[in-house]
């Protein structure tokens, strides 16, 4: 029962019935119209060749006279094969003249015309179409011919059709079955794999059968969001590793300057102090959340909707003015080269914030005496480069893959300030922007490019 019931509620042989319902349709309808059109041709043309036969005998009456129209007739059954035709010649009192009708019908109208009647033929009855004629004189004419003519015809035309239905019933059954058991396999497949992820194999993938179908493309998109999931929980995973790692050392910190002073009772100056490191090191963890949340808003995409057409240049230039006085403090050489106008469908306050963080990376790292260039570029394929250089230590090859990874922080890095989020936030920001963060080494130091790609002239609000 449960094998039937799911026979009948699967999807493929509901679609293969449903395209067999349509082919006997369209076959009924074919057969309709082919039936109608025989009909109306054989009908006409045997009304034609009655009519015709009418007219000659008429024309024989009117030359040769009554006699020699019972000649005719006479002749005429003589030829025939018995049952072909029917001829009567009858005078104005209806007796008979002549013919292979024993006595005019009486179902046939008196005036004259067309009919379809059964009449006695010798031996049994017969269904017929006749034409009536009143000849000079009042006699009576009737010539039909047998409507069981072509219904031999009609029979092989009827087992026709009834086999062609026949064989595209049991060829769309067999197909549907087979569509469906084919279809149940690598459904099957897709169960399978799917049950082992819900148990926890994430490295499980979907089957492909490399036919380049629809199950095929289906199958690789799944597997293409499978990967990004498995991506996800991974970086979860090591996201909350590194935040319990980062805070585990501010929250310390504090606790211990906390308990210190409850357990001391400094002198008020010492006191505000160990108040101020405290504060600092709360003000360090609210930091760290408040780019973990900046990062969960830039995933969520939802800040696109606020997006603006933006002069990348001009948004670059405010925020070099903004760091001047740090980069002069430090004595590095800072500055700003732009070809002009470079438009972006963006939002600006995140490209200034990412502008930010590469040059406060870059502030961090580079030598007194060092240089800082920002450039902004609009290449011939309409797309716009930010770029941030620097010749300071850079970022090994080995960790370029690495460092926008959240709480990533290379051995380049591990002295300066900072939790590592600052590159994974310009990374968010290019990808909300349909960009790339792009990390190439300046001989020496590091080139970090925000590539932010061609704009219509269009707000996307």
């Amino acid at each position: 029962m449960n094998s039937w019931n799911r026979l009948m509620h699967s999807s493929a042989l509901t679609w293969a019935l449903g395209y067999l319902l349509l082919g006997l349709a369209a076959l009924a309808a074919f057969a309709v119209t082919l039936w109608y059109t025989w009909n109306v041709t054989i009908y006409a043309a045997r009304e034609e060749f009655l009519l015709d036969d009418a007219q000659r005998l008429t024309a024989v009456f009117d030359r040769d006279g009554v006699d020699g129209l019972t000649a005719r007739i006479d002749e005429r059954i003589a030829m025939q094969i018995a049952g072909e035709r029917a001829l009567l010649l009858t005078d104005s009192s209806y007796r008979r003249l002549a013919g292979n009708l024993d006595s005019w019908p009486p179902n046939i109208p008196e005036q004259q015309g067309n009919h379809a009647v059964t009449v006695s033929l010798p031996g049994h009855p017969a269904g017929m179409g006749l034409v009536q004629r009143t000849l000079p004189g009042g006699y009576h004419l009737l010539v039909g011919r047998d409507l069981a003519l072509f219904q031999p015809l009609e029979r092989r035309f009827a087992w026709g059709l009834t086999a062609a239905v026949t064989f595209l019933f049991v060829v769309g059954v067999a197909g549907a079955l087979l569509m469906r058991r084919e279809l149940l396999e690598r459904v099957q497949g897709i169960r399978t794999t799917a049950a082992a992820i819900m148990g926890g194999d994430l490295r499980r993938r979907l089957p492909a059968s490399g036919a380049g179908d629809e199950l095929d493309t289906l199958s690789q998109t799944i597997n293409g969001m499978l990967d990004h999931i498995e991506r996800l929980i991974h970086g979860i995973s090591d996201v909350s590793n590194s935040i319990a790692h980062d805070l585990r050392t501010p929250l310390a910190e504090l606790r211990s300057r906390l308990e210190e002073l409850a357990l001391t009772r400094p002198e008020p100056a010492e006191t505000f102090a160990g108040i101020d490191a405290a504060v600092a090191d709360v003000d360090r963890v609210m930091s760290i959340f408040a780019a973990l949340l900046r990062l969960a808003e830039l995933d969520t995409g939802a800040r696109r909707s606020g997006f603006v057409q933006v002069d990348a240049a001009r948004v670059a230039a405010e925020v070099v003015e903004f760091y001047e006085p740090a980069a002069e403090q430090k004595g590095v050489a800072f500055s700003f080269e732009s070809e002009g106008v470079a438009p972006v469908a963006g939002d600006p306050v995140l490209l200034a914030q990412a502008l930010s963080n590469l040059i406060d990376n870059s502030l961090k790292c580079v030598p007194e005496r060092g240089a800082i260039q920002v450039r902004v570029d609009k290449r011939d394929d309409g797309s716009v480069a930010i770029e941030v250089a620097d010749n300071g230590p850079g970022i090994a090859a080995a960790d370029r893959p690495k460092v926008t990874e959240r709480f990533f922080r290379g051995d380049a890095s591990r002295g300066t300030p900072g939790v590592g989020l600052g590159l994974s936030i310009v990374d968010a920001v290019a990808k909300l922007h349909g960009g790339v963060l792009q990390l190439l080494d300046n001989h020496p130091g590091l080139r970090a490019q925000m590539v932010l790609p061609v704009t219509d002239g269009r707000s996307n609000r």
